[in-house]
């Protein structure tokens, strides 16, 4: 780049936006620091899209403020906000060369020819595609395709890049591919980015923070690590990768220490907020061990079984209900109907209070 990225910060002050008598966001307010990459994350519907729109300038917000790097940008245009978004369809010109494709927004805003073919240039050495210039978009892959679309919005040197969705179009393995590049530039160059997507595994690779969304709200926010280790709901635990979320009993030990009751399980349990009576616990797949019916296991019966390679997946209906266990022990696979004892792990195990 032909200047250091700049590196705003967003603002959105009990924003809300309805459209007729449905309310798509209610008082959002939350805050991304300037050099970061924070996703929006949530089911269709929850208005994470809707948020992205308004800071892009694409809707205006029936009540509140949005400010970018300090600025109040609530009633501006999208063109004066200082923002460049990367959208899904990647919607690069098809009878454009790649390099005219990444200059067209330098060449509208009045940039000479000679000085946008430099910063195209540039920005396709940025993204691993130095020298792919004089191609079509047709001769490129999807991947490739998706980061000239980054190349294209970056040379513009916005405060925030926002990417809405920027990985549905492509297969599996490409999209973990090209979530890494994305990522590892993003760390690189140090811009502020706001990103959309509704994978949950996505917004763990490449998040510094995640901000989940339900019906319009903020459920809840904070680092992939704590989004995972402690959700605050059931709606979390189960959408920020998968859980076995279950009815226990919050008691004290011999010891003193407090422990979530589960069948004839008892787990200890950690944390500040923990508080004796009804709760719920989240339990990740990975996290429960199977072995023989013992004392102080919870006690199941298999229903299903299926190998996998690397793992098994079953299913063992148990006093609290049935539950998915993924199982690395692959040399020993357990039948259907056999009898069986579930521990715990230390991790993967969230008390969620009730």
């Amino acid at each position: 780049m032909t200047s250091p990225m700049k590196k705003g910060s967003v603002r959105f002050e009990s924003v809300e936006k309805r459209f007729g008598a449905v309310v798509a966001i209610r008082a959002l307010s939350m805050e991304i620091e300037p050099g970061t990459l924070v996703t929006l994350l949530g089911p269709s519907g929850c208005g994470k899209t809707t948020t992205l729109r308004m800071l892009a300038g694409l809707e205006q917000p029936t009540a509140g403020r949005i400010l970018i790097g300090g600025k109040d940008v609530t009633a501006l245009p999208a063109n004066e906000r200082d923002v460049s978004m990367v959208f899904q369809s990647y919607a690069l010109f098809p009878h454009m060369t790649i390099a005219e494709n990444v200059a067209y927004g330098l060449r509208s805003g009045g940039l000479s020819k000679g000085q946008a073919r430099e910063r195209a240039e540039n920005g396709l050495e940025l993204v691993g595609l130095a020298g792919y210039g004089a191609r079509l978009p047709s001769e490129l892959s999807g991947g490739q395709q998706q980061r000239v679309a980054v190349a294209r919005a970056l040379v513009l040197e916005p405060q925030v890049l926002l990417l809405d969705e920027p990985l549905s179009n492509l297969d599996t393995r490409l999209r973990r591919r090209v979530r890494t590049e994305i990522r590892e530039l993003q760390q690189r160059l140090g811009f502020t980015a706001v990103y959309v997507t509704h994978d949950q595994e996505e917004a763990l690779a490449v998040s510094d923070r995640i901000v989940v969304m339900r019906d319009g709200e903020i459920a809840q926010a904070g680092s992939p690590r704590e989004l995972y280790e402690t959700p605050a709901s059931s709606f979390i635990a189960d959408f920020i990768g998968e859980a076995n979320v279950v009815p226990c009993e919050v008691v004290r030990d011999g010891g003193g220490q407090l422990a979530a009751k589960v069948g004839g399980l008892a787990h200890p349990i950690r944390g500040e907020t923990a508080r004796e009576g009804a709760a719920k616990l989240a339990i990740r797949p990975n996290a429960m061990v199977l072995g023989d019916p013992r004392p102080g296991t919870l006690e199941g019966r298999v229903t299903s079984a299926a190998y996998l390679g690397d793992h098994i997946e079953y299913e063992v209906e148990t006093a609290v209900g049935r539950l998915f266990i993924v199982d690395p022990a692959v040399e020993k696979v357990r039948s259907v109907s056999s009898d069986v004892g579930i521990s715990l792990h230390d991790r993967g195990v969230a008390l969620i209070p009730a």
